[in-house]
C-alpha cells in the first residue's frame, strides 16, 4: 500500500505528554541559543493535550514541588516555568499565599496546556502511530517512516532522521479481571472522570469495589464516597495494610537527576535491588494526608453506625464474571484461605499501568534493534548500518531508574536527548541528496 510523504523531519516524537513537551522545549532552547535547530514534529493520539485526564479529581494535589516543572531544573529563567506560568496568569501573587509548594493536579494540567498550547504549531493530535519502517539507502538504514492513523482512519507517512518515543503507560488489568475488561461498568482509572458511570449510579444504594492498594485507589474511594454517598464502597487489596509513601528528603534524592548516573552505572542485578529497596516511594503506597482522610472517613462511620466504606485487606480477586445483575467477583481471604462471591453494580480497577520497554509500532525495525537496552542518553542500542537515533522516555526504569517514569527528570532528560540530536544534526546530513535514498523515499 502507497502513502502520501509528507516532506522530512530532523525528529518525530510519538506523544506529546510531558515527557516530549520538556523536549519541544529543550530543542526551541538549542535553537535559539546554538542557531543549531532539528526541524521537529510531534504525534499525539489524544484529540487535544490533556494529562491523565481521567484523574484531575477536585481536591488532589500534585506529590512532587512545582519546581520539577517542565524546564525549572535546567533552566528556572526560562518562560516555561510554572511561576511563569503562574505570572502570566495573574495568579503569581495568589498562590503564593497558599504556602505550598504542590499545586493541584487540575492547575498542573493546565500549566502543561499552557505549555503545549505554544508548541501547537509542531503537533498534529489526534494521530496514532502504527508502524515505523526503515527507509534503506544501499546498505544502511538512513531514517525512518512513520506511518499514523487518524480516528476516521485515514493514514500518513512522514519521514524521520530520528524518533524520539514518549508514549506513556498501558492500563494494567490484572488476568483475573481479563473476562469482564470489556465490560461497561468495569472502569480503570485511567478512564475514572471520563466514563459516564458514575454520573449512571447516582442517587442509588448501589455496590461498588474499588481494586488496588495505591495512591489512585485511595484517591477514587473518597471521590466516589462524596460522589454517591448512597452507595456502599469496598476498597480491596492484597497487602496487610495501606501504606504511607516515602517522600523525606534523603530517599527524595533518589530522584535527583545525578542519581540517574549512579544508576545506570549499576550492574542488573544491583539495579534490580536498589527498585526493590525503594518501591514505596512509588508503589502501592498512599500519601499520608491521604491516609487520614481515609482513615478519618471510616471512624466517622464507626461513630455514627453506618458503614458505606469498607477496607478489604488480604484479599485476592480469584475469579470475575459478568452478567445482567451486575459483576460477581470470588475473593479469597488470604488470612483465612475463605472465598466468598460478592456482586457489584461497578468496579474501579486502580491496578497502574505496564510499560513495554519497545513498543510494538517499532517491529518493523526490531531486526536492527541490539538487545543491550538503552545508552545513557536513552538512546536505543541499534546494529552497526542504522543510522536513526531511536531515543524512549518513561519505559527504561530497569536501566535507568524509579525517576524514570516520573516528572522529575524531565528537563535534564530532554537536554540529554537534544545534545544527541543535534551533535547527529551538525554531522553530514547527505540523505536527502542520495539519489537511493529519495528512490526508497517515494516508493
Amino acid at each position: 500500500m502507497s502513502h502520501p510523504i509528507a516532506p522530512d523531519y530532523d525528529v518525530i516524537g510519538v506523544g506529546f505528554g510531558p515527557s516530549n513537551l520538556a523536549l519541544a522545549i529543550a530543542l526551541e532552547d538549542c535553537a535559539r541559543q546554538q542557531r543549531l535547530s532539528c526541524r521537529s514534529l510531534f504525534v499525539e493520539r489524544q484529540p487535544s493535550f490533556k494529562w491523565h485526564g481521567g484523574m484531575l479529581l477536585p481536591g488532589s494535589n500534585m506529590q512532587i514541588s512545582f519546581l520539577k516543572d517542565l524546564v525549572s531544573l535546567r533552566d528556572p529563567t526560562s518562560p516555561f516555568t510554572f511561576v511563569n506560568y503562574l505570572h502570566k496568569s495573574g495568579r503569581l501573587l495568589d498562590f503564593s499565599n497558599c504556602r505550598t509548594f504542590y499545586p493541584s493536579r487540575i492547575e498542573f494540567n493546565d500549566y502543561l496546556r499552557w505549555v503545549a498550547d505554544q508548541f501547537s504549531a509542531q503537533v498534529d493530535y489526534g494521530e496514532t502511530v502504527t508502524s515505523v519502517e526503515p527507509v534503506s539507502a544501499g546498505q544502511s538504514v538512513v531514517a525512518l517512516r512513520v506511518l499514523t492513523r487518524t480516528a476516521r482512519g485515514e493514514e500518513q507517512a512522514r519521514i524521520a532522521r530520528h524518533l524520539v518515543v514518549a508514549v506513556g503507560g498501558v492500563p494494567h488489568v490484572p488476568a483475573e479481571l481479563h473476562p469482564i475488561a470489556g465490560d461497561r461498568r468495569v472502569v480503570h482509572t485511567s478512564a475514572y472522570l471520563d466514563s459516564p458511570l458514575t454520573a449512571e449510579l447516582r442517587g442509588r444504594p448501589v455496590r461498588v469495589a474499588v481494586i488496588g492498594g495505591g495512591q489512585s485507589a485511595a484517591e477514587v474511594t473518597l471521590d466516589l464516597s462524596d460522589r454517591l454517598p448512597e452507595a456502599h464502597i469496598d476498597l480491596v487489596f492484597r497487602g496487610h495494610a495501606l501504606k504511607p509513601s516515602d517522600s523525606s528528603p534523603f530517599v527524595n534524592e533518589i530522584f535527583n537527576p545525578d542519581y540517574t548516573d549512579y544508576f545506570h552505572s549499576r550492574e542488573a542485578a544491583q539495579r534490580a535491588a536498589i527498585i526493590r529497596s525503594f518501591r514505596n516511594t512509588n508503589y502501592a503506597v498512599v500519601d499520608p494526608e491521604l491516609l487520614d482522610q481515609l482513615y478519618r472517613k471510616t471512624y466517622q462511620q464507626r461513630v455514627s453506625g453506618e458503614r458505606t466504606l469498607a477496607l478489604h485487606p488480604r484479599s485476592e480477586i480469584v475469579s470475575a464474571e459478568a452478567g445482567p445483575d451486575g459483576i460477581t467477583l470470588e475473593l479469597l481471604n488470604k488470612d483465612e484461605a475463605v472465598r466468598h462471591r460478592a456482586a457489584y453494580d461497578a468496579v474501579i480497577v486502580a491496578t497502574g499501568y505496564e510499560r513495554s520497554p519497545v513498543p510494538a509500532f517499532l517491529d518493523p525495525i526490531r531486526r536492527y534493534i541490539e538487545p543491550g537496552g538503552l545508552d545513557r542518553d536513552y538512546r536505543l542500542q541499534t546494529r552497526p548500518g542504522f543510522r536513526p537515533q531511536i531515543h524512549l522516555q518513561g519505559c527504561s526504569e530497569s536501566s535507568h531508574g524509579l525517576s524514570d517514569t516520573l516528572l522529575s527528570v524531565l528537563p535534564m532528560r530532554a537536554q540529554e536527548i537534544t545534545a544527541s540530536l543535534v551533535a547527529t544534526a551538525a554531522g553530514p546530513r547527505a540523505p536527502e541528496h542520495d539519489p537511493h535514498l529519495a528512490e526508497a523515499m517515494y516508493s
